[in-house]
Formats: C-alpha cells, structure tokens, sequence
C-alpha cells in the first residue's frame, strides 16, 4: 500500500529507570530499517499517546520492569481510544507473569515480551505486524 517505512514510538512509561533492554530493542529496530521515535525515561501515558499522535507511529513499543504493568498498558491503550487513535498498536514487554500477560491481550495489547526472547523475535513481530516480512540482510 505504502512505501514509507513502519514508525515505531519506543518509552519507558512510569518510574522504571532500567533503559538498556529498550534502547537495545531501538536500536535493533532501526538498524532493520524502522523508523524509531525513543521517548526516554520516565514517560507518563498522556505523553507517550501525545508523542506517538503527533509522530504518526504505526505502533507503540513500551518497556515495563517496575510491576506497574497492569495499570500503564490499559491507561495508553485507554487514551489512545479517548484521542481516537485505537489504530495504532500497543506491544510491550518486561517482567509480566504470565497470566497478566493474558489479561493485557484481552484487554488489547498486541503482544506481550518476556525476558529471554530474541532481539530478532521481536525485529521479526514487529516487521511481520506491521506490514512487512523479513528479506534478509541488506538495503530495503
């Protein structure tokens, strides 16, 4: 349909201050070729949907480490059906035990990461959910 390349917001929403995993995802995302818009730390809900709202993101990638999962999704997935934008897709990971991580899929994140998956698994989810499959290495 298009050719622009797929738009990424990545935060860390809440308190948690362990920003490594999320900058190595960025990272990873844009050396495939995404288009990656980091919004740093300590990031509230209202400026992470502002944010992905005005850079026309496709999706929004938030890390949690703090426990505070089960409150910060469903209040960016909340906003983001109060602004009118449910289109773009909310995914994340962190420390979510698995039942929560059921919980937030009903709910409507797309898909919940936990620690031990591949930095590629996640290039992967996030080229084949949005609109484009792996080619290999090189150029696009």
């Amino acid at each position: 349909m298009s050719s622009r390349p797929i738009r990424i917001l990545t935060a860390k929403v809440g308190l948690d201050g362990h920003d490594r995993g999320i900058k190595v995802i960025s990272r990873a995302l844009r050396d495939a070729g995404i288009e990656v818009i980091y919004t740093g730390l300590h990031q509230t809900p209202a400026h992470v949907v502002e944010a992905a709202i005005q850079e026309d993101v496709d999706g929004i990638g938030i890390s949690l480490l703090s426990g505070a999962h089960m409150t910060l999704f469903p209040e960016v997935l909340r906003l983001l059906r109060e602004r009118g934008a449910e289109d773009i897709v909310v995914f994340g990971g962190g420390i979510v035990p698995p039942q929560d991580a059921a919980e937030l899929k009903r709910l409507g994140v797309d898909e919940v990461f936990t620690p031990g998956t591949s930095i590629a698994d996640i290039v992967a989810y996030v080229e084949r959910r949005f609109g484009r499959e792996r080619v290999g290495s090189g150029a696009d």
